[in-house]
């Protein structure tokens, strides 16, 4: 039997829906051995060394002139200002299925920002996941599961990825061309921030597996993103974020223990069935 076309295409979006969720417990193991700056700074400098000689094998470490100001304003948002934001607020309490599904609007914002004119169908998927986010923030806030800080992190990681991603959609060159500038740019942010937490570092096996993990896999997982970006409606690629919080929230509780409460949960309902009302309908053909 020939497998539809469809169903290849499903595989690099399943892999990476996979990967992005598992990104939250492996960030989280990395900050009980290490401070946030610490650990990405380790990270950014492993993936920026993979990518630098993947790049050297292609015989170009740095975009086209021209675009270089822009790829460093998108690496500065997409990588420095998101993984930041994105390891501070799992710092401050923020578990990684709640932050995952903070970070599951962004699908709303892109939609909002590309698409001002909404359908009805369109504007009660947006309230019902809006509703939905608002539950699984009300929730986590009165049981004091993370403070302010934590849900400010969270707000602003969602806005660095937003509009980095937005910034990306506009480039049409190949991810290694652009991804060792981009990580050079977020390593420089991190090392910058460095002088403002205090320096943790234990050297464990723990700290190992996680930095080779976000290091390695997740960068492999941007990669794919990238290319997604670059290939697809900007929209329906980044509704993939809409899986995420679930992949994660199982993980979470496989894992590491923590539950969603169910008022969390109604809230995570709420926002998949605001993605269907929102994305319901014929997908584009691809380009």
């Amino acid at each position: 039997m020939n497998r539809s076309p469809n169903a290849w295409a499903f595989a690099p979006t399943a892999l990476f829906v996979l990967l992005w969720s598992s990104g939250a417990l492996f960030a989280k193991w990395g900050l009980a051995h290490a401070s946030a700056f610490a650990f990405l700074a380790l990270r950014f400098a492993l993936a920026l060394t993979v990518l630098s000689l993947l790049a050297g094998r292609r015989g170009r470490w740095l975009p086209r002139p021209g675009t270089r100001w822009r790829v460093a304003q998108t690496g500065l948002l997409l990588v420095g200002s998101y993984s930041a934001c994105y390891f501070l607020a799992l710092d401050h309490g923020v578990t990684p299925g709640v932050l995952a599904t903070l970070l599951g609007v962004q699908p709303i914002l892109t939609l909002v920002m590309t698409e001002p004119g909404l359908a009805p169908r369109r504007l009660l998927g947006l309230v019902l996941a809006l509703g939905g986010l608002a539950l699984v923030v009300y929730d986590s806030l009165s049981a004091a599961r993370f403070g302010g800080a934590g849900l400010l992190f969270a707000l602003a990681a969602l806005l660095s990825m937003t509009w980095g991603t937005l910034l990306q959609k506009g480039s049409d060159q190949a991810p290694l061309d652009v991804l060792p500038l981009q990580y050079a740019v977020g390593l420089g942010v991190c090392v910058a921030l460095l002088p403002a937490q205090h320096l943790r570092v234990e050297w464990s096996t723990g700290l190992m597996v996680s930095v080779a993990w976000m290091g390695l896999v997740i960068t492999g997982a941007t990669l794919l993103l990238y290319r997604l970006i670059q290939s697809g409606n900007l929209v329906n690629v980044t509704s993939l974020f809409y899986l995420v919080p679930a992949g994660t929230a199982l993980l979470d509780w496989l894992v590491l223990g923590n539950r969603l409460a169910p008022l969390a949960l109604a809230g995570m309902a709420a926002i998949v069935l605001g993605l269907i009302q929102v994305f319901r309908g014929p997908m584009p053909r691809p380009g």
